[in-house]
């Protein structure tokens, strides 16, 4: 299929080894790669970024208990789209973004279940399950057909979402494919095993210098780039469950199965190296990729990429 904005000989050697497929893990390479020149995020007077007001909050019945969502704008002609999260963080990561994407269309942000302020399932879950309880959260909320933008994690949910109700997905964006090959994977799947609790206070200031000035550079303030880490520390008893269950679905397989209008954003983050892979998979779709942009650029671009994808779900 299709692959635009391709890197010329420029590209670098982003990735000197595995990355996380979240703000919560931890690169094999023993030193960090030189980030990328990337747009400057905003200034803001903030610590909250005050434009995240027009976001509202709720909770909605789901399978594994409530589901807890943020919403912004209010039904009109175009469908709803629905926002899914990384692993290990929530719905707190879209909320900027939320504001521009919402001008003229109801946009809806759940926490998968056992992820921010959302219920834990009783069980290890996987994809499919995942998949199955964000169809009835939007069953529930008498969402119709929607549009639905993943992320990462949330990018295998989606595909997912997809082929389990062809019917009520219109459009899919991802945000990241873990397109790892054999090697790959058995080396990802290296880097989660449970941490203790005592652990975890340490691991979080050990983890702040890079997320802030690397990972997650682009996000609006310095306190919501904390926000957001302190996200991926939540309900760390059940938080590595989302991680589990992407490493474990055969993403290739089942992209290759999706008739879907698919628009793959391929961010210069911790899936840089493998996102494009999904050029040669995609029957109906095409891969955009956005060197020089990492985590949080859903905040300091979130008007550039809100005009992208008006044009793309109007297709």
């Amino acid at each position: 299929m299709k692959r635009i904005d391709i890197q010329s000989a420029r590209r670098r050697q982003m990735v000197t080894g595995l990355a996380a497929l979240c703000s919560g893990g931890r690169a094999l390479a023993a030193e960090p790669a030189a980030a990328p020149t990337a747009p400057a995020a905003p200034a803001s007077a903030s610590g909250d970024c005050a434009h995240q007001r027009a976001v509202s909050r709720g909770y909605a019945p789901g399978p594994f208990g409530q589901i807890h969502y943020r919403s912004a704008g209010k039904p009109g002609s175009k469908p709803p789209l629905l926002l899914l999260h990384p692993s290990p963080l929530s719905s707190y990561v879209f909320e900027v973004f939320m504001v521009a994407a919402s001008q003229d269309r109801l946009v809806i942000a759940p926490d998968t279940p056992g992820f921010g302020l959302s219920d834990p399932p009783s069980h290890q879950p996987d994809i499919a399950d995942y998949a199955a309880a964000m169809l009835a959260f939007v069953a529930g909320l008498k969402l119709g057909a929607v549009d639905v933008l993943g992320y990462h994690t949330g990018s295998a949910t989606a595909v997912e979402m997809a082929l389990q109700a062809p019917a009520q997905v219109r459009h899919l964006v991802l945000v990241g494919a873990s397109l790892f090959n054999e090697a790959e994977l058995a080396a990802f799947k290296r880097l989660y095993v449970e941490r203790r609790i005592d652990d975890i206070p340490a691991a979080l200031g050990k983890r702040w210098p890079t997320f802030r000035d690397r990972d997650w550079r682009m996000v609006c303030s310095p306190a919501r780039a904390m926000n957001i880490l302190l996200e991926s520390f939540r309900n760390p008893d059940v938080s590595r469950w989302g991680h589990h269950a992407a490493l474990s679905y055969p993403l290739e397989a089942q992209m290759r199965r999706l008739s879907h209008p698919t628009l793959v954003l391929n961010p210069e983050d911790d899936l840089w190296a493998y996102t494009g892979r999904a050029a040669q998979l995609l029957k109906n779709g095409r891969v955009k990729d956005l060197p020089g942009w990492s985590h949080g650029f859903l905040d300091s671009q979130a008007g550039e990429v809100a005009t992208m994808l008006d044009a793309f779900l109007a297709s």
